[in-house]
């Protein structure tokens, strides 16, 4: 049988030798599991960036993959770890409402805790459940083991009050999701809500934090010197940016703030 690949997220960083353990502690179980580095480089403890991210990319892994999420501020207190199939993929994390958006895309087939030992190390520590629990949890489900071989069914598992886009009238109304190491300022308005709104009439005017964005464009070759404009990115989610430029900084712009896109 094939193995699933794994593909960690966290907000470890690389200077420290967290992520690196954990990939010890996957390949001691699974010696022949291919490892897929998703980012590192969430803002520490900022469980929604994580699922913003995780959200953004889990469709474009290979159906069977295991996800290894380690956002964990709550380490070594009550918070359970869990372990879930949504879609065709499978994911090990917190529950901390870190799942929280590939749940709104795809209704989860199972959710367990994750209580069965032998599927730990023997030893869990504390403040590093990431090595001690999670990662051989996700190890044996890159192997096959079933996620309903690794503890108990939940159904209270925790979710996040993420921000959706809302419709009022003639104007779609949401934030700033996050903002990438380019700076550009991702809204959570996806292409189609925004197509929803123009129904293929009008024109649209686009508000961030009270700044106007006069134009939308296809790619960001078609920004010109000088200009911030508007875009979907590869995440099919409208976007503000400058060409070489960062534009959250221009801009004073953060996540959280609003984004208004209007039909005129």
């Amino acid at each position: 049988m094939a193995k699933a690949p794994i593909a960690l997220l966290s907000d470890f960083g690389t200077r420290d030798h967290y992520v690196g353990v954990m990939k010890g502690v996957i390949l001691g179980i699974n010696p022949e599991v291919t490892l897929v580095d998703l980012t590192h480089d969430v803002p520490p403890h900022d469980i929604a960036a994580a699922a913003h991210e995780l959200a953004s990319t889990y469709r474009y892994f290979p159906a069977g993959t295991v996800f290894l999420v380690v956002i964990d501020p709550g380490v070594g207190t009550a918070r359970r770890g869990i372990a879930a199939e949504a879609g065709e993929w499978k994911f090990v994390a917190p529950d901390n409402g870190v799942l929280t958006g590939v749940f709104q895309d795809q209704a989860p087939r199972k959710v367990v805790e994750l209580t069965e030992r032998r599927y730990a190390r023997p030893t869990v520590s504390r403040t590093f459940e990431g090595r001690d629990r999670f990662a051989p949890a996700a190890a044996w489900l890159s192997k096959g083991v079933h996620v309903t071989a690794l503890g108990r069914p939940i159904s209270d598992y925790t979710l996040l009050d993420l921000p959706a886009p809302r419709v009022e009238e003639t104007r779609l109304v949401g934030v700033v999701a996050r903002i990438d190491r380019f700076g550009n300022i991702i809204t959570n308005l996806d292409r189609k809500s925004c197509e929803r709104l123009t129904e293929g009439v009008g024109v649209l005017r686009l508000t961030v934090d009270g700044h106007v964005i006069d134009r939308i464009v296809s790619t960001y070759s078609d920004i010109g010197p000088e200009e911030i404009a508007a875009l979907f990115g590869s995440t099919d989610h409208l976007e503000v940016a400058m060409r070489a430029r960062h534009a959250a900084q221009h801009l004073t712009v953060q996540v959280g703030a609003d984004v208004e896109l209007i039909r005129i």
